[in-house]
């Protein structure tokens, strides 16, 4: 993985420096909270519902137990001994004292990390597929790409006040984990005929209040003109993008209002301006990144006590069943550890959690960790021969959820337990549910199924392409959540619909049970999952599980 240079290491240190006299001025009343507020925001910092909030970027989601390890040490040493890693691949602090936020972000800056660009209008944390160099299916390894992207968008001049954020995310495989098509940009590693390494370029997607799927602006972008190309977009979207309405300032708006084609236009037409700006040093960068992400010198030996373990203990084989993945390398496997146990807040670990995390990856992970915009956390290496192992300590940790991808595996934004801008609870929904359908001991029958929770109409928490899409909204100061159905975050990318009426607190669980058995009554066999079923028959027959009443006066 990248190392942080000299330059690297200044600039970060340099800022913690900055930041610490902001925060000495906003103590002793120099800056007011309106003054404070755009630099507080440029580090990362914000006001929550109850104690500020420090969101630290975990950049393409990847991190080695160093890294991992200094994570816990924060959690404990200024938070309450627990960090809660995010749809944006990076990990929030919900408690710390302002005082406090500087020696923070000296300590992360130790083990090369920070907290810039993680808020604010500006290009945030560029995402990657969290099995990126290690998935079978991979074309190339997405995170040099990505790497390029956040040095050169770190402190770009010309884009730290842009009209609204601005997001990036990459993948190297046709299968997409990385949801490209929700973003600002999504970029695809592709190959053209002649065998060359290039980009499909995807504008204009996002969720929130409006959700739009990505549109695809190039088909095939050389590898070399990635650069010059995305700085032509960011451009035209700097110029063109509304200021004079924050819910209309994302690009996708700025797509939607002026038309694919003009877009296109503008872009070429800018991309040939700053073409000749670029004189390959971004070329000579990328190569030396690409140096850095070179494959871990994997082993061959025999996988024997992976099978025994699997035909002598079946939790073992529950879990390897649903949590291991196809790795690229024969022998290895692909390990998601779920921070998803039945009851608890999704994405959320103890200070000890990561440290056995962090101890696993250095013992039996090549030292590499990856954050999932899935909220769990990725072992990318682990020889199968070294799972037993594994298991074994994530079973003593209470990370041995064999969940992964299931009904439990549920993504939820903090929601009004802790945010501002919630307008309902996040948590206590996905904790109900995952409870209940323990109870129920339905969970591996119903198979692979995609809930994902916001608190607000932000989509925090991505409930737009949900297979069931949660979204609490207030009602005359009561609870109330709103069902969308057949949503999509993969290649296939679609928005779910609106089921219909909202349902209250006391009533959203039995609701989404009422769904999940109903599909199990539905689909043709045990293979066809959720989104096979609703895809296949259409909205009506699960409209009217849901809404059994209304059904029942229209058979009437």
């Amino acid at each position: 993985m990248y190392v942080y240079n000299d330059f690297d290491t200044d600039f970060v240190r340099n800022r913690v420096s900055q930041f610490r006299g902001q925060v000495e001025r906003r103590i002793d009343g120099s800056l007011t909270e309106d003054e404070f507020k755009p630099l507080r925001l440029m580090n990362g910092l914000y006001l929550q519902l109850h104690a500020y909030m420090l969101r630290v970027a975990v950049p393409y989601g990847t991190l080695n137990a160093a890294q991992m390890t200094q994570l816990a040490y924060l959690a404990d040493r200024w938070d309450k001994g627990y960090g809660h890693f995010t749809t944006r691949q990076n990990i929030q602090y919900n408690w710390p004292a302002l005082r406090d936020v500087p020696d923070m972000l000296a300590a992360l800056a130790d083990v090369g990390m920070h907290a810039i660009q993680t808020s604010g209008n500006t290009i945030r944390n560029v995402t990657a597929d969290h099995f990126a160099g290690a998935a079978k299916d991979e074309i190339a390894d997405p995170r040099p790409t990505a790497e390029l992207l956040r040095q050169w968008s770190t402190d770009h001049p010309e884009f730290q006040g842009l009209p609204r954020k601005f997001k990036i995310a990459v993948t190297g495989a046709a299968a997409d984990r990385a949801v490209i098509r929700a973003h600002d940009i999504g970029l695809r590693i592709v190959r053209n005929d002649a065998g060359e390494l290039g980009y499909e370029v995807i504008v204009g997607g996002g969720l929130g209040r409006t959700p739009m799927v990505g549109k695809v602006l190039r088909s095939f972008l050389p590898k070399s003109d990635l650069l010059p190309y995305c700085e032509a977009i960011v451009s035209v979207y700097n110029l063109l993008g509304r200021r004079d309405n924050k819910y209309k300032a994302r690009i996708k708006i700025t797509l939607h209002e002026n038309g694919l084609e003009k877009i296109q236009d503008l872009v070429e037409s800018r991309f040939a301006q700053l073409l000749p700006l670029f004189a390959g040093i971004d070329q000579k960068i990328l190569a030396e990144i690409e140096h850095s992400f070179a494959p871990p010198a994997f082993v061959n030996k025999s996988t024997d006590a992976f099978e025994a373990a699997r035909l002598a203990n079946p939790a073992f084989r529950s879990w390897s069943d649903t949590n291991l993945s196809d790795h690229k390398a024969d022998g290895y496997a692909i390990v998601s550890i779920s921070i998803k146990k039945h009851g608890a807040t999704p994405g959320d670990a103890t200070s000890d959690q990561m440290r056995v995390m962090a101890d696993l990856a250095a013992t039996f992970g090549h030292d590499e960790l990856r954050i999932s915009h899935e909220q769990n956390v990725i072992l990318p290496h682990v020889h199968k021969s070294d799972l037993p192992a594994v298991y074994a300590a994530l079973r003593a940790a209470d990370l041995a959820t064999a969940n992964i991808g299931l009904i439990s595996d549920i993504i939820a934004c903090p929601g009004m337990d802790y945010c501002a801008l919630a307008t309902a609870r996040s948590i206590p929904v996905a904790q109900q549910i995952a409870t209940r359908f323990d109870e129920l001991k339905l969970e591996h029958e119903v198979g692979p199924l995609k809930i994902k929770i916001s608190g607000c109409i932000n989509a925090c928490g991505h409930h737009h392409v949900g297979h069931i899409g949660i979204l609490g909204l207030d009602r005359a100061g009561v609870e109330n959540y709103q069902i969308t159905l057949g949503g999509d975050g993969t290649e296939t990318t679609t928005i779910g619909e609106r089921a219909g009426p909202g349902f209250g607190a006391d009533e959203i669980v039995p609701a989404v049970e009422r769904l999940v058995l109903g599909y199990l009554d539905l689909r043709m066999s045990h293979d066809e999952t959720f989104l096979q079923t609703f895809r296949r028959l259409g909205a009506a027959p699960f409209k009217s599980i849901l809404y059994p009443e209304k059904a029942d006066r229209n058979a009437a």
